[in-house]
């Protein structure tokens, strides 16, 4: 970063309520948690309450207020006398801008991100702090799960990211597949990872992809540590999670232009499976019924996973349509970039021809 903008800030070192240290205000945290922000003070609300009983506390929490509209400053001094907490306010520049930010302004040297809409269990920052201590880490990342509490929606949706029937045995780290790649919203690396790197890129989608492909050729490890895991909320409809994932599958292909080699075989199958839901589709209206079959037991795979996983009929009947709108959406977004590519690549040898001529 070229320099910080200007913020103004709320600023609060008190005594930790867990904490008998009467010096605690005054010591160096052992990490930062930092938390970008945009018109959501509900979600900041409930992951600072989180944040607030942990049972390990020598941390900081430094909120970036990235220009909304409604700000979460209320929220944030109802936590003054609970945790260790810093506010900034800045113009709307994007998460990965408000992550580089706070990354300035923090005072330790190792850090931690989640999403707003994201719930910490209490032992959490324990159980890092453990790993930690009997491991050597430069960055990490953890699963992502859903809290008992969430709608059956979010439960759905959450099932759809992380079952090994749709594309999550990816984000969930499986090393038979590729090498664990933290994503932003439960990741954490050091200050000295930040310095090889330069913290998050311009990217406004696959930005944790790319600093962690960043993050291995400047020749640090990453690693997943399973039970350092979030509730992630995932306020999202059908139509906002489809727009989610469309968006996750245009960018694969930026990803591999600037990272060469990192497309794997596993992240052409959500377009494999969309070509393939289209022609079984096709050949059932036209040719024969039977051809429908495999996807109708796929269809009945998800809700079987997904009702022994949640235990709920209803969550187990919407994992159907998360779990197809997850694999199509991508695979949609990732042969919309293809086409785009192939039909921009013709322009131009074209244009190029016309020259030469």
């Amino acid at each position: 970063m070229d320099g910080l903008p200007s913020v103004s800030y709320l600023q609060n070192t008190s005594k930790n309520n867990c904490s008998t240290d009467s010096k605690f205000s005054y010591m160096k945290p052992a990490y930062s948690v930092i938390i970008p922000v945009y018109n959501r003070p509900d979600e900041i609300n409930e992951l600072l309450a989180s944040l607030s009983v942990q049972s390990f506390n020598n941390f900081e929490v430094v909120i970036v207020e990235d220009g909304s509209d409604t700000p979460c400053v209320d929220v944030v001094n109802q936590f003054k006398e609970k945790l260790r907490i810093t506010y900034f306010t800045k113009p709307n520049t994007g998460q990965s801008d408000s992550r580089n930010v706070g990354i300035e302004l923090a005072k330790s040297d190792f850090f931690i991100f989640f999403d707003s809409d994201c719930i910490v269990p209490p032992d959490y920052m324990l159980l890092l702090d453990r790993y930690r201590q009997k491991n050597q880490v430069d960055a990490y990342g953890g699963p992502d799960a859903a809290h008992p509490s969430f709608s059956s929606l979010q439960k759905a949706i959450n099932f759809s990211m992380t079952s090994f029937l749709t594309t999550g045995g990816i984000r969930g780290g499986k090393k038979q597949l590729e090498k664990f790649t933290p994503r932003s919203f439960n990741m954490g690396f050091s200050r000295e990872v930040f310095n090889a790197t330069k913290g998050y890129g311009k990217l406004h989608v696959g930005e944790d992809i790319d600093l962690s492909f960043r993050i291995r050729s400047a020749g640090f490890d990453t690693a997943l540590i399973r039970d350092a895991y979030v509730y992630h909320k995932r306020r999202l409809s059908f139509k906002r999670f489809w727009k989610q994932v469309f968006k996750y599958g245009e960018a694969r292909l930026v990803l591999n232009d600037l990272h060469p080699g990192s497309m794997k075989l596993v992240h052409l199958l959500p377009a494999l499976f969309t070509v393939g839901v289209f022609a079984m589709i096709f050949l059932s209206l036209f040719v024969s019924s039977v051809f429908i079959l495999p996807v109708l037991f796929y269809a009945f795979l998800i809700f079987v996973c997904s009702f022994i996983a949640n235990k709920s009929l209803s969550v187990a009947f919407l994992s159907i349509p998360a779990s197809f709108i997850q694999l199509i959406g991508y695979g949609c977004g990732f042969l919309k970039s293809v086409f785009v590519r192939g039909l921009l690549r013709k322009k131009l040898s074209q244009s190029k021809y016309q020259l030469d001529k």
